[in-house]
């Protein structure tokens, strides 16, 4: 189905940012296998808010790769106030903003590398692809990412707010005119 690419992974729960918590503090004290659980929990979430804002499969891959990195560097320096994936996905926004910094302009992926993306996924056919290229040109970058972020890691609009540095009503509008132009494109409007 194609809304796949808002919920390639389902929103972490309060759990399972207490287990995060857990892994961080773990790997402050070097606890290698917490880096893999960390991994483990929230890679689709890293690599799917990467891909929202790079446009690109491999660049998000890389980002994807070096938020780990930092993140285990970093790991000492994490201060727990029950929100370790907005501390992760804080890395992983300052890293693919920093890559397209030094790369110039993103190339959107075409349905082929959409293909490619979700080649595992036998319900994901190429009219979907073709959908999906549609639907996220249509959307700016910050709209993109703004959806991203709320409907991938189940952020509330607030919290979006805090980390873009947005203002609640901003998010909250750019948030449902993203989601209002959606909506017309997958009707033929």
């Amino acid at each position: 189905m194609l809304t796949i690419f808002l919920v390639q992974t389902a929103a972490l729960s309060g759990s399972d940012a207490e287990e995060l918590d857990r892994c961080l503090a773990r790997m402050a004290h070097g606890d290698t296998d917490a880096l893999g659980r960390l991994y483990e929990l929230t890679s689709d979430a890293v690599y799917g808010y990467a891909l929202s804002l790079t446009k690109n499969a491999h660049d998000a891959e890389d980002v994807m790769q070096e938020t780990f990195v930092r993140a285990h560097l970093a790991a000492g320096s994490y201060s727990s106030q029950g929100k370790p994936t907005a501390w992760l996905l804080r890395i992983t926004r300052n890293l693919a903003l920093m890559r397209l910094r030094e790369g110039g302009k993103s190339v959107t992926m075409s349905p082929e590398d959409w293909m490619e993306e979700f080649a595992d996924r036998p319900d994901f056919t190429a009219e979907d692809a073709m959908t999906l290229t549609q639907l996220m040109d249509a959307l700016s970058d910050e709209e993109r990412e703004i959806v991203t972020l709320h409907a991938l890691t189940g952020f509330k609009h607030r919290e979006i707010a805090a980390m873009l540095d947005l203002a609640l009503p901003t998010v909250l509008s750019k948030y449902h005119r993203a989601i209002k132009k959606l909506k017309s494109i997958l009707q033929g409007g």
